[in-house]
């Protein structure tokens, strides 16, 4: 079964961390770009950051540069997403989601919560 499954959210202070994996399963992981992307009632889908096939060119939103990076390793078949320097505005529904950018209709897991809050 092609599969996402996302794991690592949960509830972080304000300037706190966080490392979101995302396991694939069911197609070649190597081959694909990906991307994570995240979801709120007020601001919608908006795209986080993507990585080349291989993991070398990257690319982060405005929003998080400096604070986000995305990882993968192709060996375990995993994407990652460590979040340091968290803030309230970083509070979403996470998703790792196959190929660049966000994308409707590419494939996506079930998503991972994300809360900031003190």
């Amino acid at each position: 079964e092609v599969q996402l499954v996302e794991s690592g959210g949960g509830l972080v202070e304000p300037g706190g961390s966080l490392r979101l994996s995302c396991a694939a399963s069911g197609f070649t992981f190597s081959s694909y770009d990906m991307s994570w992307v995240r979801q709120t009632p007020e601001k919608g889908l908006e795209w986080v950051s993507s990585i080349h096939s291989r993991g070398g060119a990257t690319g982060v939103a405005p929003s998080v540069k400096g604070r986000f990076t995305i990882s993968r390793d192709n060996a375990k078949n995993t994407l990652y997403l460590q979040m340091n320097s968290l803030k309230t505005e970083d509070s979403a529904v996470y998703y790792c989601q196959r190929g660049w950018g966000a994308v409707p209709g590419n494939l996506r897991g079930q998503g991972t919560r994300v809360i900031v809050s003190s």
